[in-house]
């Protein structure tokens, strides 16, 4: 692209951290160009210095990280050498940026026309009326409905998706010359997903917008990147067209990242190097699912498997209350007569769109909705009423089942010690245990996780993304339940660490018989990783049975919507 001007050039870019002992680097010595209406991927695992070389291009890096040395130049004006107040019609103007969590960067107090507002009068000078109707223009254009109301309505009024694209409004507005985009879709189901990829590749051909994406998410890059850079400890260790970077890439590092990548073709073997490396057999409960049958070959041997959850017509809602004394008026349904089955040592994947109720089950059977929402149904876990469980009883079956979330960071407290972490929920669901038999179990806790001994004496922070929900799942195990619900317990992480965590799980399900009840949106995740799999749609179950069934011969119209959006990751020439 050489006869394009170039909107984004970096040349020789250091970036130091500020350590008492050794300089140490977030990026070093990195160059790289955009050009005018190109998309350049920058891809990595977590600390590998994307989100800081993104950071510098704003001038927004924290504290303890300082430009040492380079040239960040954006339509030749080298932004280090510009004062701070103009800086202010960078940020916003001619550079714009979507964060990763929207929920985190929009204002909870402020209505979001009114962030909008903000950025629409210090880059453009209009007047407050063509303001707003530039404001209500582009939450129109990003998909909100009726956006001359819900101008006026706060984020919380909004789904994750809808604050996505109010977040692309905002950083649209301006109509920047460079888009600046971390894990713009991360957190969202394929389908949504899909639609934030077209609308950002729409306005960027219509404005010849450059586009600087940043994202763990390979699919993503192979179907809308025109260069990819992949980052290493802090520097670019290949640089390449993406066509050419996906047929024959260079680098080892890449070679790594595409064999850790979870496909339907590397079902029962190992995703992660250190899984290769100990080349564990699995049993013949993680043998592969028969394409031409389309029967998972574990069904035959499942059939006469202990069924630890049963759910029989299970319906969740939310009393609607209106007037001065909220009585209640109405029950607003989220899950209508769900009904499924798990067996011991088998995992259930449950998909869906946002709002289909997928977390609402995890919740109610989680008994996390008492007090505040209407249940009815027969759920049995371990052959016991779930749902009419009280006091002593409850306790014990609430040891039974625990979960892992999404964001291991956010669900540890991090004033405890991770030892602390572990042993406080083998105390309060296991009092009989003594405290010298809690901390044996701590210790093959943490070994079975694979983290060192002396993590039960460090603080959640101290420890990586993968490492956190390491700790995450150790906590689940310590009252051995016999079912972990896994709430999106990957879509955050890298695909190496992601590979580590899905070999991690496959092989405490072979040792222990846990069953999974595996609620996600990432697709390869749940093509490599489940035995079966149900489609819910506004509250139902609209599809279930075998994975190679759903997934190769889907009956359902959601199912194939569903499937239609996956971004596929393929290699080699095709």
């Amino acid at each position: 692209m050489s006869s394009v001007p170039a909107i984004l050039q970096i040349r020789d870019l250091s970036i130091e951290i500020d350590h008492d002992t050794a300089v140490k680097y977030a990026v070093r010595e990195l160059a790289m160009t955009v050009h005018k209406g190109e998309t350049f991927a920058l891809v990595g695992e977590s600390g590998s210095g994307k989100s800081m070389t993104a950071l510098s291009i704003l001038r927004l890096l924290p504290e303890a990280l300082e430009i040492v040395s380079g040239q960040v130049e954006v339509e030749g004006e080298d932004i280090n050498r510009l004062p701070e107040i103009a800086m202010q019609r960078i940020r916003g103007g001619r550079v714009g940026m979507i964060f990763q969590e929207p929920g985190t960067s929009l204002n909870p107090v402020m209505r979001v026309g009114d962030q909008l507002l903000e950025t629409i009068r210090i880059h453009t000078g209009l007047s407050a009326k063509d303001a707003r109707e530039r404001a209500i223009h582009w939450l129109d254009r990003v998909g909100i409905p009726d956006p001359a109301v819900r101008i006026d309505d706060f984020s919380f009024q909004f789904s994750g998706g809808q604050k996505q694209r109010i977040m692309i409004a905002m950083a649209l507005a301006a109509e920047p010359v460079l888009l600046v985009a971390d894990e713009p879709t991360t957190a969202l189901d394929v389908t949504v997903q899909a639609q934030i990829l077209d609308l950002l590749a729409d306005i960027q051909k219509e404005f010849g917008m450059a586009v600087l994406l940043i994202t763990h998410d390979l699919a993503i890059v192979r179907k809308v990147a025109d260069t990819v850079a992949l980052m290493r400890y802090g520097q670019i260790v290949e640089t390449a067209p993406a066509k050419a970077f996906f047929e024959a890439p260079r680098h080892p590092y890449a070679k790594e990242l595409f064999d850790a990548i979870p496909t339907f073709e590397k079902r029962g073997r190992a995703l992660s190097a250190e899984g290769r490396l100990r080349a564990q057999p699995r049993s013949a409960e993680s043998l592969p699912v028969s394409e031409e049958s389309g029967v998972d070959s574990r069904l035959t041997q499942a059939e006469g498997q202990q069924v630890v959850l049963s759910v029989k017509d299970l319906h969740v809602g939310y009393p609607i209350r209106k007037g001065w004394l909220k009585r209640i008026v109405g029950v607003n349904e989220v899950v209508r007569g769900v009904n499924f089955e798990l067996q011991r040592g088998r995992t259930l994947a449950l998909l869906g769109g946002s709002g289909c109720g997928k977390t609402t089950v995890a919740k109610t059977l989680l008994r996390l909705l008492d007090g505040t929402a209407r249940v009815k149904g027969d759920v049995k876990l371990d052959g016991i009423d779930l749902l009419g469980a009280r006091g002593s009883a409850l306790a014990q079956l609430r040891s039974k089942i625990q979960i892992v979330f999404q964001d291991p960071f956010a669900s540890l407290d991090p004033r405890m010690r991770v030892g602390e972490i572990l042993e406080e929920g083998i105390a309060a669901l296991k009092p009989d245990v003594s405290r010298e038999h809690r901390q044996q179990r701590i210790e093959k806790l943490l070994e079975k996780v694979g983290l060192p001994v002396d993590s039960a004496m460090r603080f959640a922070h101290e420890f990586s993304g993968g490492q956190r929900q390491r700790i995450a799942i150790a906590r689940a195990l310590a009252v051995e339940p016999q079912v972990l619900i896994l709430d999106e317990p990957t879509s955050a992480l890298d695909v190496s660490v992601q590979a580590q965590i899905l070999d991690l799980l496959t092989d405490l399900q072979v040792e222990t018989g846990i069953a999974y009840l595996f609620i996600t949106h990432n697709f390869g995740v749940v093509e490599y990783f489940a035995d079966r799999i149900a489609i819910m749609d506004q509250g139902r179950f609209v599809e279930t049975g075998s994975a190679a069934h759903v997934l190769l011969k889907p009956q359902h119209a959601v199912t194939q919507t569903l499937l239609s959006a996956v971004p596929r990751l393929t290699f080699g020439p095709h």
